[in-house]
């Protein structure tokens, strides 16, 4: 693995959450620069996520999802399908794995806690949730 990987993976995610908020902003027919002004960001931040260049807060998506006049949950990409579920989730071991900070044992149990957390919402989509047990 190695940091090429890592920034790699990071541009995807940023490239797809980008594009979506375009969409949505011509969908609204809304100039960049009135949707920034109406979510309280500037236009070259704007400019900046619609490239895959910054990644918004959940502060900033919510308030751009609200000036659109649409709900926060549609700024996420679609259910993804078991071929995108795996991508996902080699693109997010791929993360972990290039990770300068992390030793090699933190990166072991931080993608087996990933697996674990990951697997149960994988899961829920495919299955009824069972009922809590008192």
């Amino acid at each position: 693995p190695s940091a090429g990987r890592y920034h790699h993976a990071m541009a995807t995610v940023q490239n797809t959450l980008g594009s979506l908020i375009r969409r949505q902003r011509e969908l609204a027919s809304l100039p960049m620069r009135q949707l920034a002004a109406m979510s309280g960001i500037s236009g070259p931040y704007l400019s900046q996520i619609e490239n895959g260049l910054r990644f918004p807060s959940d502060q900033v998506l919510r308030n751009l999802a609200s000036a659109m006049g649409i709900d926060p949950d549609e700024l996420v990409p679609p259910e993804s399908d078991e071929d995108d579920a795996a991508a996902a989730r080699d693109a997010m071991h791929d993360l972990i794995k290039v990770d300068p900070n992390l030793t090699g044992a933190q990166r072991r149990a931080l993608i087996e806690v990933y697996d674990a957390m990951a697997a149960p919402a994988a899961s829920a989509t495919s299955a009824p949730a069972a009922e809590p047990q008192e």
